[in-house]
């Protein structure tokens, strides 16, 4: 017979499906139960639980890792830039999320933070066109559209932004500097660029968040520097483009495989921890099993994220040039719209909801 509830959660791992054996607790005492009440109380027990565990929120590069990304950028730009930039720095960062969040109101967001880019053959995917006209030509919008299309959208983004810049609208200028920041870092995560994006086809379910939000939100703090000089003009925006994607498509490989290594040499209660967020318990990637995969990679997450910051930055700074380097401090257009503020307040509710037609890539 039980007369106290123990202090701890015990759980058994098959299949990476939890199983709650039992649930302890140190703060209660209870009355002795007949067996049969007994088990009844620790069914209820489990069920509510293992209910709590099941409805978290799995937070979707993360926000954590977008948010910085355009954080850090904003301190790479000249200080004819950085009168506009730093101001909204904490706008620019809270929105780098905001295409994310759109996914889940718009149909056809989807496609344009990733490309898997393996439906189009073998590296270096030669079949695939760059130029997007040309593909169309190829393979129709249709096909492109449903395999993503990130390194067409970041052109049509650098031309809104260009255009924004022309025409000194401030609020269209921070809006699009935020969005562009988002697709720009998605090119950069191997798993954008790749159709086995989750590990879905490996039995590695989870891999997608575990690389860019898991282990960026443990180590970048406290490990990773993003002081990385000044942004530079790129000459040519498709071919820079075309050239992350490439190296991202390139390091997919490693990445499932690193992971996959790693899971042999770690038993599952050592790979995964559960850890308390929000008052609530969540299972995790362990922090052992983190650095470790972080240190077969040779610090992979953290190089593309330095390159998101700096890529990030150097598109900004070129459609402020080629938009005429426009002086900053004579804008129009400063104050968010009661339409704007609507369409954030918008995202929001479509986000919180958590219906995203499509491909989720988080």
């Amino acid at each position: 017979m039980l007369s106290t509830l123990g202090l701890g959660l015990w759980f058994l791992e098959h299949d990476q499906n939890i199983t709650l054996a039992r649930i302890v607790t140190d703060k209660y005492r209870v009355p002795d139960f007949p067996s049969p009440y007994l088990h009844i109380v620790m069914k209820k027990l489990l069920l509510i639980t293992v209910s709590v565990l099941c409805s978290l929120p799995l937070f979707p590069w993360g926000f954590y890792a977008h948010r910085q990304i355009n954080y850090y950028a904003v301190f790479m730009l000249p200080p004819d830039m950085l009168v506009l930039y730093k101001p909204n720095i904490q706008f620019l960062s809270d929105h780098a999320v905001d295409p994310d969040k759109r996914r889940y109101a718009v149909a056809a967001e989807g496609a344009r933070h990733y490309i898997d880019i393996d439906h189009y053959g073998n590296y270096p995917f030669d079949s695939l066109p760059r130029l997007w006209t040309k593909a169309v030509d190829k393979y129709g919008k249709d096909t492109l559209q449903a395999y993503g299309i990130v390194p067409w959208h970041i052109q049509t983004m650098l031309g809104r932004l260009t255009a924004a810049f022309k025409e000194k609208d401030q609020v269209k200028i921070l809006k699009l500097s935020a969005d562009i920041g988002h697709y720009i870092a998605d090119s950069h995560v191997p798993l954008h660029v790749c159709s086995n994006h989750n590990g879905q086809l490996t039995n590695q379910q989870g891999i997608h968040a575990f690389w860019e939000s898991r282990i960026p939100e443990l180590l970048a703090a406290t490990s990773w520097d993003f002081l990385l000089g000044k942004a530079t003009y790129i000459d040519n925006p498709l071919a820079f483009t075309w050239k992350r994607v490439l190296e991202s498509a390139a390091a997919s490989d490693s990445v499932l495989h690193t992971e996959s290594s790693l899971t042999a040499q770690f038993s599952s209660d050592r790979k995964y921890s559960f850890e308390q967020r929000n008052g609530q318990f969540l299972r995790q990637y362990s922090t052992a099993f983190c650095h470790a995969y972080d240190q077969q990679l040779n610090n992979m997450i953290e190089r593309r994220m330095q390159q998101s910051i700096v890529a990030v930055a150097s598109f900004w700074y070129t459609a402020w040039v080629n938009a005429g380097q426009p002086d900053l401090k004579q804008l129009l257009n400063k104050d968010f719209s009661e339409e704007d503020r609507r369409e954030f307040d918008e995202l929001n509710k479509a986000w919180l909801k958590g219906q995203a037609p499509g491909k989720n890539c988080d």
